[in-house]
C-alpha cells in the first residue's frame, strides 16, 4: 500500500500518531492538499444530484480556500489567544494535520447513490470534525481536548462569517 492511501486510512481510522507523524513531515503538504482536493471532489460527485457538474469545481476550489482559512485562524487562535505552556506550531504544522483531517469526506462519493445523500454527508461531516478536533490537539501540542474543540469551534464560526462576507459581495452563494 503506498504512503498517501496508508495516511489517508490512517486518518480515517482517527490514528493520533498519524498527525503527529504529519505534523513532523514537512514533505507531507502535497499528500494533504491532495487529500482535500480528493475529499471535495469526493463531495462534489456526491452531490452531483443536488449542484449538477458545475458542483464539482467550486466545491474544489471552495474547500481549499477553506481549508486553508481554518487552519490559519485555527493557528491564530491556537497559539496566540489559546495556547498552553508546551504549545509550538506552525501554520504549516496545522496545515498538514487539518488536510489529512479530510479523510473521511471521502465516503461523501456515496451520497450519489439515491437516498443516502443526507445521511452521508452527516456522517462524514461529524467524522470530519472530530478529525478536525485531534490534528488541532496534536498539532498544538494541547493535553486538554476542551481546548482543541473550543479553537475549532471559534475558528469555524470566523470562517463561516468571512465566507457569507465573501458571498454578500459577491452576489451571493450559487443556487443549488
Amino acid at each position: 500500500m503506498n504512503i498517501l492511501t496508508d495516511r489517508i486510512i490512517r486518518a480515517a481510522k482517527l490514528d493520533v500518531h498519524l498527525y503527529e507523524e504529519v505534523e513532523a513531515d514537512k514533505g507531507a503538504m502535497r499528500q494533504a492538499m491532495a487529500v482535500v482536493v480528493l475529499s471535495s471532489l469526493a463531495a462534489g460527485v456526491g452531490s452531483i444530484g443536488a449542484m449538477g457538474l458545475g458542483g464539482i469545481l467550486l466545491g474544489t476550489v471552495a474547500a481549499l480556500g477553506g481549508w486553508y482559512i481554518w487552519a490559519y485562524l485555527t493557528y491564530l487562535i491556537g497559539t496566540k489567544f489559546l495556547p498552553e505552556p508546551q504549545t509550538e506550531a506552525d501554520l504549516g504544522q496545522l496545515l498538514r494535520t487539518t488536510g489529512f483531517s479530510s479523510s473521511p469526506g471521502l465516503i461523501r462519493v456515496l451520497g450519489v447513490i439515491p437516498g443516502l445523500g443526507t445521511v452521508v454527508f452527516v456522517v462524514a461531516s461529524v467524522w470530519m470534525l472530530v478529525a478536525m478536533v485531534i490534528a488541532v490537539r496534536q498539532a498544538l501540542d494541547y493535553t486538554a481536548t476542551w481546548r482543541a474543540v473550543a479553537v475549532c469551534a471559534i475558528g469555524w464560526l470566523i470562517q463561516t462569517v468571512i465566507l457569507m462576507l465573501l458571498f454578500s459581495f459577491l452576489g451571493g452563494p450559487p443556487a443549488l
